[in-house]
């Protein structure tokens, strides 16, 4: 891992967390990876990622995990988000139980293989594990249908598909694939 530190965002680095989104979006498999484009990102208010900063680094709904470098830089993320039973979900899917939903995923070129995804993904499983009342049944992510590489390792992670494929919202002949990773039993 190179000696990063995988923690939690906190409050004020709204500034931290557009510039890795940016470059998340430049990134050239951006288009099978993010439903969002540099262009849509580059176009919100600073309001817009203060925010966004603050939902993700407290409370329940919401969790964004870094991977931080000794020299202070970002070099990769994951977001949690908290989807409650009853709710629909980010594809107008029915959200049937409690559980956590990653988005996100990014790691920089220069950084992948070095095991940081693997070291975000367990930040993001153990603290949704650790919500209580109500308990996360699972969490899922979803990887459109040409992102084999991304695939391939949430397989080697541990997530299954599910079997549900929803339409990719701005490619209505593409699918995304929803995969789980359920909660460990006790």
């Amino acid at each position: 891992m190179n000696q990063h530190v995988i923690r939690p965002v906190r409050i004020g680095e709204w500034e931290k967390v557009k510039e890795l989104r940016i470059a998340a979006l430049r990134d050239p498999a951006a288009g099978v990876a993010f439903l969002e484009t540099e262009e849509a990102a580059l176009g919100r208010p600073d309001a817009f990622w203060q925010e966004r900063t603050a939902g993700a680094s407290h409370g329940r709904a919401a969790r964004q995990f870094i991977a931080e470098a000794p020299d202070g830089t970002w070099n990769a993320n994951v977001v949690v988000l908290v989807e409650e039973a009853g709710t629909i979900g980010i594809f107008d899917e029915d959200i049937e139980v409690h559980q956590g939903h990653l988005v996100g995923v990014f790691v920089r070129p220069e950084q992948r293989g070095s095991g940081l995804t693997e070291a975000l993904f367990e930040a993001a499983l153990e603290w949704s594990w650790s919500l209580e009342e109500p308990a996360l049944e699972r969490v899922r992510l979803f990887v459109h249908e040409e992102n084999g590489r991304a695939a391939a390792f949430y397989r080697r992670f541990g997530f299954e598909a599910t079997g549900l494929a929803v339409p990719v919202p701005t490619d209505p002949d593409a699918r995304e694939i929803e995969y789980a990773f359920p909660r460990p039993k006790a």
